[in-house]
């Protein structure tokens, strides 16, 4: 068990106790809570996804304007080709 938890369970949670004091006594000096720590995360996460996948949504948008031109004039060019043989 001690070395799961880096040292004797009474001293890790000594320490996790001091730790949580230390760290509740900055938050509460900031005026943040946990909640709005959580409502942070979950908007940075959300505008993180919207971030990666919007650009995703909006580069097949652009594709498929540019593949209803591409692909007749690949297709009308392959039958001109294949005419000339």
């Amino acid at each position: 068990m001690s070395d799961f938890l880096g040292g004797s369970p009474l001293g890790v949670l000594v320490r996790l106790v001091v730790i949580s004091l230390i760290v509740g006594f900055v938050l509460s000096w900031l005026g943040w809570s946990p909640r709005e720590i959580l409502f942070w995360l979950e908007d940075s996460v959300r505008n993180i996804w919207w971030t990666l996948f919007g650009s995703f949504d909006r580069a097949m948008d652009y594709f498929l304007l540019g593949a209803a031109i591409v692909f007749p004039l690949f297709i009308i060019s392959r039958l001109l080709k294949l005419g000339r043989r």
